[in-house]
């Protein structure tokens, strides 16, 4: 009997808390090792890869297309080759193909000299695809803030939450709150005309925002002329400064809402012209026309 229990006390099933699950096979001893190392070599590993099976994905993160930066960066690539690999995914719509997480230039300028595209391939979803490539977004000197807060207001409008945005740009909350004031005051079709600005600010694109509130659309794109986006943001804030023109001719009124006269302004000269009912007055003003004058030198002190 006591022989009984004891092969009893042998075949049964250890108590709950004593179970545990087992390893996948895949993840113990030396097949798992290997199994990692594989995994960490494919991640450090460059591939060439066709450009042509480069699709775009992700957010825009220019505004400028900048074809003299693509034109630089070939001749660049002709004479040293291709030095810093792009990051792309596997295509989660087509099979064989590739989104570029970031380096699109580099692709650009790849595919226009009809070479293979060094790059790293990761496995990313879209959040992981837009943290990936707004955290490169943040380390480039070559940004600008406006860009920048462009690719914050597509975050917000793809609905990612103001912490992940955060954690792709590597700026706190304040900074975006100011990026998105800014950018959500002026519309995109005079960003899209103006361009990046590089030397333009947060504090210059703000007081372009308010001065072009009200403004028709039309009118504010037109004034974005220029021979670079620098150029161009410069002309569209001088143009909203300038105080508004007098017209060419203007009528003089009497303190009883009456006319006196008119005012013609040319490029040489203004001509104050005082009607018969005004000569009284003109005669007075011609007579005093010192002190009048003494007294506007005063207002401007």
């Amino acid at each position: 009997m006591a022989r009984k229990d004891l092969l009893k006390n042998l075949m049964a099933s250890p108590p709950a808390e004593e179970a545990r699950t087992p390893l996948p096979r895949s993840e113990r001893g030396a097949i798992g090792a290997v199994s990692k190392s594989i995994s960490e070599l494919k991640n450090r590993a460059i591939i060439e890869v066709p450009p042509d099976l480069v699709d775009h994905a992700g957010l825009d993160d220019r505004l400028d297309d900048d074809p003299q930066g693509i034109e630089a960066l070939m001749a660049s690539i002709k004479e040293y080759g291709q030095q810093v690999p792009v990051l792309l995914r596997h295509s989660p719509n087509v099979e064989g193909r590739y989104d570029v997480v970031f380096g699109r230039r580099r692709v650009a300028a790849m595919r226009r000299l009809g070479l293979p595209v060094k790059a790293m391939v990761r496995s990313l979803n879209d959040r992981e695809l837009v943290v990936a490539q707004g955290q490169e977004n943040s380390a480039r000197k070559d940004l600008s803030f406006i860009e920048k807060a462009n690719f914050a207001r597509q975050m917000v409008a793809a609905g990612y939450d103001r912490k992940l945005i955060c954690d792709a740009l590597s700026i706190d909350k304040t900074v975006i709150s100011r990026m998105l004031t800014v950018i959500e005051a002026l519309p995109d079709d005079l960003i899209r005309a103006i361009g990046a600005a590089p030397s333009a600010g947060r504090d210059r694109w703000l007081a372009l925002a308010q001065k072009a509130k009200g403004k028709p659309v039309g009118d504010l794109v037109t004034l974005a002329q220029g021979a670079d986006s620098d150029a161009r943001f410069a002309a569209v804030l001088s143009a909203l400064s300038a105080p508004p023109a007098r017209p060419a001719v203007q009528p003089l009124h009497a303190a009883d809402g009456g006319t006196l006269g008119q005012v013609r302004r040319g490029k040489a000269r203004t001509v104050i012209e005082l009607d018969s009912q005004g000569r009284d007055f003109a005669d007075w003003l011609i007579d005093h026309m010192a002190e009048v004058h003494r007294d506007w030198l005063k207002s401007r002190k």
